[in-house]
């Protein structure tokens, strides 16, 4: 089995749209989705197109999905992005996300017993960094049992070893820190192989199409932050650490 594992997709339709087209992407047997995945400039069609991949697509709710979910259920949210996309979900869209587990489990072959999550086993929103110490670690993955544990939540993609355990972050499709383009993973059960992909495409066009097609208030803003530039791994990092009381 080959799984092409794509999260934070953050609701930016130019950057699936590239990776869907990838060749090794449309051979997937399974894609597996690790959360946060409308809550960006394009939710309603970006769900849409997720969708229609039918049953080779494998979800897992992020903490954006879930914040999707409450804001159409009335209640506020910190991020304006987020507050614009779930006021615009179709009822049969926040049901999805509503569904959504909270892992997924996959026995891939020389990968062994894979759990994937959005952030971490224990939580929606919980930091853990490539950089994390191994006793943060083993107090995240607590009584974990997977051979390997594929998660997202951060933006920036690694693949490290914990104590015989294989950890991957795929990145981010739609968000990504450190480089350019958008971030996913691929899986090959037969050889065990774990391979970090970057898909390029051209983010002028991008950020004129969302501007053009998706009618957030501070759009222009929003993809001169995330889609025209990108936040470094060591920016990302820096600040995320404070999470961790560092």
């Amino acid at each position: 089995m080959r799984v092409a594992v794509l999260s934070d997709i953050h609701g930016v339709l130019p950057a699936l749209e590239a990776v869907l087209a990838e060749p090794d992407v449309a051979a997937a047997d399974l894609i597996v989705l690790t959360g946060d995945v409308a809550a960006g400039p394009q939710p309603v069609e970006t769900l849409d197109l997720l969708i229609s991949l039918g049953r080779r697509a494998l979800w897992v709710n992020g903490n954006a999905d879930r914040e999707l979910v409450e804001v159409a259920a009335g209640k506020r949210c910190e991020y304006a992005i987020s507050q614009w996309a779930g006021e615009r979900l179709r009822a049969d869209q926040v049901e999805l996300l509503a569904a959504l587990p909270a892992r997924q489990v996959l026995d891939l072959g020389m990968l062994g017993t894979t759990l994937f999550v959005h952030a971490t086993p224990r939580a929606d929103d919980e930091m853990i960094l490539v950089d994390s110490t191994l006793a943060r670690w083993a107090e995240v993955l607590g009584d974990v049992t997977a051979d390997s544990v594929v998660l997202g939540n951060t933006h920036m993609p690694f693949v490290r070893l914990v104590d015989r355990r294989l950890v991957v972050n795929p990145g981010s499709v739609g968000m990504p820190y450190g480089t350019a383009g958008a971030h996913w993973a691929l899986l090959d059960s037969a050889s065990g192989a774990v391979t970090l992909r970057r898909t390029p495409f051209d983010t002028r066009a991008a950020a004129d199409r969302l501007v053009a097609e998706s009618g957030f208030e501070e759009i222009e803003q929003w993809v001169a932050e995330y889609v025209t530039t990108t936040y470094s791994d060591s920016e990302a990092l820096t600040v995320f650490a404070r999470s961790e009381g560092r």
